[in-house]
């Protein structure tokens, strides 16, 4: 193995990453190194290189210079002398969720919920994610990188790394599908249903048993394409044709539905979130994972009569992670909708703005280094 490799590393807010040669990272007692086969780019990253400290200046970025690259997926190149049960040549997503493992949410198991959650290749959620940065540089945009052992998911056979790649998104709608209690016999509403996040949900809603799926969006000819993928349960609504309401009604035969999965992202309008909170059957659950962004007036008194609960949602476990990748293995999810869209590294400034011409959540951006 070469001692160099090449990274896209961004050294400016709102420049273009420069692809650049720097040493192969060595490898920490706990730590695994990965070559990097796929790495997923969200659709979001091209905001966040550009506004991120205009838009959210509460949400640290790493210092820069820094290598990007939130959903890596590639093959185990060596291990540290700690790590068990994974060895060289294992097919491994990369979770990119990374926690302390020493303050009292995360010795309860709750790491999401760590002081020091951060986002390894993407962003952090207080100052306190440098420290995490410092020792995590390096994210899937490079050819390889190094990840603590409890950040792995093994993928199956059956799972192209493309698809692997996907997991992030793919996650953050199944972690929501599982808080809101989705399963057997559920009813279910997914806001923005043909977008990234919400066809990913649509997708385990369908592997987990929904029995009914309701999906909104603005484009038809999407929204026609996602109800393909089961027409006897899957259930869509164009928005602004209708209220969502009398719709929601109508399908449900009165009774409301569940759940209200809410993946509408920053730029959407707050009041389709609240449209959408009005489907709830009495004791019904909404998940917001979109991050609708602003002001969302909710009438609490509507919430306390009718035992509504509103909760936020942010990425998923690795367990989690492990567990969509075991629904894929079995066959009971189907990753073969997604239209990848492969690039170099070389071109992945190419891959970052040319993803905002994407089908909706059909369209898959990977880098393959």
């Amino acid at each position: 193995m070469s001692k160099m490799m090449r990274a896209a590393r961004m050294h400016e807010v709102g420049k273009p990453m420069e692809i650049e040669r720097i040493p192969v990272p060595e490898v920490r007692p706990g730590d695994v190194l990965v070559k990097v086969k796929a790495c997923g780019i969200v659709p979001n990253l091209g905001n966040v290189l550009s506004n991120w400290g205009t838009w959210f200046p509460h949400l640290p970025l790493p210092k820069l210079p820094a290598i990007f690259g939130l959903d890596p997926a590639g093959v185990i190149e060596a291990v540290g002398s700690q790590v068990i049960g994974f060895k060289p040549g294992d097919r491994v997503y990369v979770n990119p969720a990374r926690y302390c493992g020493a303050c009292r949410n995360c010795r309860a198991g709750e790491t999401t919920a760590c002081a020091s959650y951060t986002f390894n290749g993407y962003f952090g959620f207080s100052r306190r994610s440098q420290r995490i940065y410092d020792d995590y540089p390096y994210g899937g945009l490079c050819e390889y990188m190094t990840a603590p052992q409890y950040s792995l998911v093994r993928i199956p056979g059956n799972m192209r790394f493309e698809q692997a790649a996907r997991l992030g998104y793919l996650g953050t709608a199944y972690r929501a599908l599982r808080t809101a209690g989705v399963g057997p016999g559920s009813t279910v509403l997914i806001n923005g249903i043909s977008g990234t996040l919400g066809l990913g949900g649509a997708l385990f809603a369908l592997a987990l048993g929904a029995r009914r799926i309701l999906g909104t969006g603005r484009n038809v000819e999407l929204l026609q394409r996602v109800k393909a993928l089961a027409p006897d349960r899957i259930h869509v609504h164009a928005l602004g044709k209708r209220p969502m309401r009398d719709w929601s009604d109508e399908v449900t035969e009165g009774e409301g539905v569940d759940a209200v999965i809410d993946a509408l992202g920053p730029g959407a309008d707050p009041r389709t979130l609240l449209d959408a909170l009005s489907t709830l059957r009495r004791g019904g659950k909404l998940v917001n994972v979109g991050a609708v962004a602003g002001e969302v007036p909710v009438n609490l008194h509507y919430l306390m009569d009718n035992d509504i609960t509103l909760v936020g949602s942010a990425w998923f476990t690795t367990a989690q992670g492990q567990e969509m990748a075991d629904l894929a293995e079995a066959g009971v999810v189907d990753l073969s909708v997604f239209e990848h869209h492969s690039f170099p590294l070389e071109k992945v400034n190419e891959a970052i703005g040319g993803i905002e011409h994407r089908s909706g959540g059909f369209s898959n951006f990977v880098i393959c280094p």
